[in-house]
């Protein structure tokens, strides 16, 4: 069964360089009336796509519903950066939960990689994907530390698409002089999101997946069987998966002190010449810097730099996204100072308080979320780990699931300022 009811409409997506970029994809129908499935999916992002598709390959039936467009929230507004691995580094991981458990955790980061990289392959989907990511040591220590990172993955689990840049190499990959080396790894990369995001919902469909959009859920029972309630429908299934991240307090209220939304602004410049957009990036790597609050950015297919720089902790948007971000470009490459900036959006991710993602079961529901800012690969493996567990092989997914889920602390009123506090703390440590 289709919903899809129209050939092409991606024009009341967010304006972004994404959506002025997209691909051709349908508009589907909001759920009216009831419907029964085996397995119910609430979110039309990266994780619920990859979700309902893994599903749908497994022999499920499925009912995706989303409360806007397929992918309208972060996964079709970051950066697209594909950062291997989680917001914690593998020495983290490995001191924190020891060696036997950090490897496992270490290792199932890194495959996250291998599940984008197969479904755009097996899909076909035209999202852009380039090679490679520098992670950018903004402070002399940092280069130390990855130096220890590099070391350990080799020794670990023998990844060696890894190694260290020294800050005399820095300019192959990037032209700044803002950094003291980092570490480049051929395995990690960039893309198109959104229409990565949509070549998975067109995959979903196309194995069978039932996708409704513009419907929000405003209940979500998680007993035998689940029960998903929307303005005009219900859905019933034997299992339920939340792939709502920063919106899940909406639809299951026990979980929103687990995460915070941090809105990213993100830009893209006047298209570059070819040479001027190599000279910038000669590497065309995705970068990303070693500070807290940090900045990302990277070319796109037709030569504009895209840059992410600056976090808000409230909803309200600067009054110009270009001018909240020009200054992080020009504190970067200040040879770009007064470049024409085209396009200016923002997005929120869910950041946890530990910066670990979060996985677990409520009854017969599955959820994953808080990627913290490595979504973009993290997300599709999730999809795939919750299936695997919904189909009785839950190792994977058990072992992300121990993972410590502090919730934030403070009750509705104090909860964000508290937050907040913290988020400044960190910026004023990377300033100092």
């Amino acid at each position: 069964m289709s919903t899809c009811s129209c050939a092409s409409d991606v024009t009341d997506y967010p304006a972004s360089y994404y959506a002025a970029t997209a691909n051709p994809f349908g508009r589907h129908a909001a759920l009216r009336g009831a419907v029964n499935a085996d397995v119910v999916v609430v979110g039309g992002g990266f994780t619920g796509l990859s979700a309902a598709l893994s599903a749908a390959e497994a022999g499920f039936s499925v009912v995706l519903v989303e409360a806007k467009r397929i992918a309208w929230a972060a996964s079709g507004r970051n950066g697209g950066q594909m950062i291997p691995g989680m917001r914690w580094a593998a020495t983290d991981l490995v001191e924190k939960f020891g060696e036997g458990e950090g490897r496992r955790l270490v290792e199932l980061g890194l495959q996250a990689t291998a599940s984008v990289r197969n479904r755009i392959a097996k899909h076909a989907i035209a999202c852009d994907l380039r090679d490679g990511h520098f992670h950018a040591a903004s402070k002399p220590g940092h280069l130390d530390d990855v130096r220890k990172e590099v070391d350990l993955l080799h020794r670990l689990v023998g990844y060696e698409a890894a190694r260290v840049v020294e800050k005399a190499d820095v300019p192959q990959f990037v032209a700044s002089k803002a950094y003291h080396g980092g570490m480049f790894d051929a395995l990690g990369g960039h893309l198109h999101p959104l229409n990565y995001a949509l070549g998975l919902a067109e995959a979903a469909e196309a194995a069978g997946v039932r996708i409704f959009e513009e419907t929000p859920a405003l209940a979500m029972e998680h007993g035998s069987p689940v029960r998903v309630t929307t303005p005009d429908g219900v859905v019933t299934a034997r299992h339920g998966i939340l792939a709502c991240d920063t919106e899940v307090g909406s639809v299951e209220a026990s979980m929103r002190r687990m995460m915070m939304p941090v809105v990213n602004y993100n830009v893209a410049t006047r298209v570059l010449g070819e040479e001027e957009a190599r000279a910038l990036i000669p590497s065309n790597a995705s970068i990303a810097e070693s500070r807290f609050v940090l900045n990302y950015y990277r070319l796109t297919a037709d030569n504009r730099l895209l840059f992410g720089g600056g976090e808000k902790y409230s909803p309200r948007p600067p009054a110009s996204i270009a001018d909240f971000v020009r200054p992080h470009i020009e504190q970067v490459f200040p040879q770009l100072r007064g470049i024409e900036i085209d396009y200016g959006w923002g997005g929120a991710i869910g950041v946890t308080l530990n910066r670990l993602p979060q996985f677990g079961r409520i009854g017969n529901s599955f959820y994953a979320q808080g990627y913290s800012g490595h979504g973009v690969l993290l997300t599709t493996l999730a999809g795939e780990l919750v299936v695997e567990a919904l189909r009785g092989t839950a190792e994977r997914f058990d072992l992300m699931a121990s993972l410590p889920k502090p919730g934030f602390p403070g009750g509705p009123l104090l909860r964000h300022p508290l937050y907040v506090l913290g988020m400044l703390w960190y910026a004023l440590r990377d300033r100092l």
